[in-house]
């Protein structure tokens, strides 16, 4: 296991930069805060994004099923995830959203193993039943070179005509403690494997009536004080490694009606202060129209990054949105830091959090 600040010194001298270290540094650690997604099903040396992973501005790659070619799916999806990591002087986040159920890439049609959805195993509420099909999950992840799995959806299914929630099966029940516990074998298992899970949507989105996917979701009148419970009982177990936060706005916890996303009231007086949390934070896609459509990517970065985000994910995989660039996003954080906007400290901050996941979670 290699000292964070050799890893630093590593990559300023492998990448070739310059002799100013502080804006060596600056734009390593900004680097680090970045999630893209990636268009193909295979990349040359020569892509931009190697470019960008070789010099430290991306931190991480999240692939969806767009990414994955229906001949020699399997060998082809490690092949992709290997070479983009061969690049990078820190390991990325490689990072897949693979609940089971409906929000599964890995499909069957590909030949990869079966997944169940949450709402399955919160019926049976089985513990060698969940064991098992997480397990199955992880070894298939660790497998293709995947080390984030953006689950287990900790949201409680409190409206079942919730259309992203609910409806789609992704949750384990309305009873928070079983939610909590079938997640803690989900993350149990996934950690053995060197996976890093992602508990999601801080502070609760099974409550809501909308997708923010398509617009703004607000839960004031609906979302309920145990939505919190999971993540209170896992963060209490050591458990929680990786949380996303949630575009929904709830005026109840946040005065002024940011969504949680961006909401300082939400990721830093209720995740980090009461609950205690002190893991890496990610944001939902940022390019979710909830955040698109009301705020602006500048405005967005600057407000989310000030209220805790540690990592902010541009999947490029969102109809009617524009595709990001990561070097575009890069520079824009950056001006943002030297203009003021957003503070060195608060850049550190995120930078040390993520670097304290991946020495315990990446390196052997």
């Amino acid at each position: 296991m290699k000292n964070i600040s050799v890893f630093l010194t590593v990559i300023v001298l492998s990448a070739g930069l310059s002799a100013n270290a502080q804006t060596d540094s600056l734009d390593i650690k900004i680097g680090q805060m970045i999630m893209v997604g990636f268009p193909g099903t295979s990349i040359e040396s020569s892509d931009p994004l190697i470019q960008l992973i070789k010099g430290g501005h991306v931190g991480g790659v999240i692939l969806f099923e767009k990414n994955i070619d229906s001949v020699n799916s399997y060998y082809n999806l490690k092949n992709l995830t290997f070479t983009m990591q061969s690049y990078a002087k820190v390991p990325l986040f490689m990072a897949i959203d693979q609940e089971g159920g409906r929000v599964n890439r890995l499909k069957t049609k590909y030949g990869f193993p079966e997944s169940v959805s949450e709402a399955y195993l919160g019926k049976l509420n089985n513990a060698d039943s969940s064991r098992y099909y997480a397990q199955t999950t992880a070894a298939t992840l660790a497998g293709l070179g995947f080390n984030v799995n953006f689950a287990p959806v900790l949201d409680l299914a409190s409206n079942p005509d919730n259309p992203i929630i609910a409806k789609l099966g992704r949750s384990y029940s309305a009873d928070p403690e079983v939610v909590a516990r079938l997640a803690a074998i989900f993350i149990k298992e996934h950690t053995r494997l060197h996976i890093i899970t992602v508990g999601k949507h801080f502070p609760g989105h099974g409550s809501s009536k909308s997708d923010t996917h398509k617009g703004m979701a607000d839960v004031t009148d609906t979302w309920n004080e145990k939505e919190l419970i999971p993540y209170q009982e896992l963060n209490d177990e050591g458990l929680l490694k990786g949380v996303m936060s949630a575009h929904i706005v709830n005026r109840n916890l946040d005065s002024l009606g940011l969504p949680g996303t961006l909401s300082e009231s939400i990721l830093q007086g209720i995740l980090r202060q009461r609950l205690g949390y002190d893991g890496v934070v990610f944001s939902d896609d940022m390019q979710m129209h909830a955040i698109t459509k009301y705020y602006g990517i500048e405005k967005a970065l600057e407000l989310g990054i000030n209220a805790g985000l540690d990592v902010v994910i541009f999947s490029n995989n969102i109809r009617a949105s524009k595709d990001r660039d990561p070097n575009y996003l890069h520079q824009l954080i950056r001006r943002l830091v030297l203009e003021g906007k957003i503070k060195r400290e608060r850049i550190d901050q995120s930078y040390q959090r993520i670097m304290k996941l991946k020495k315990e979670m990446l390196y052997e």
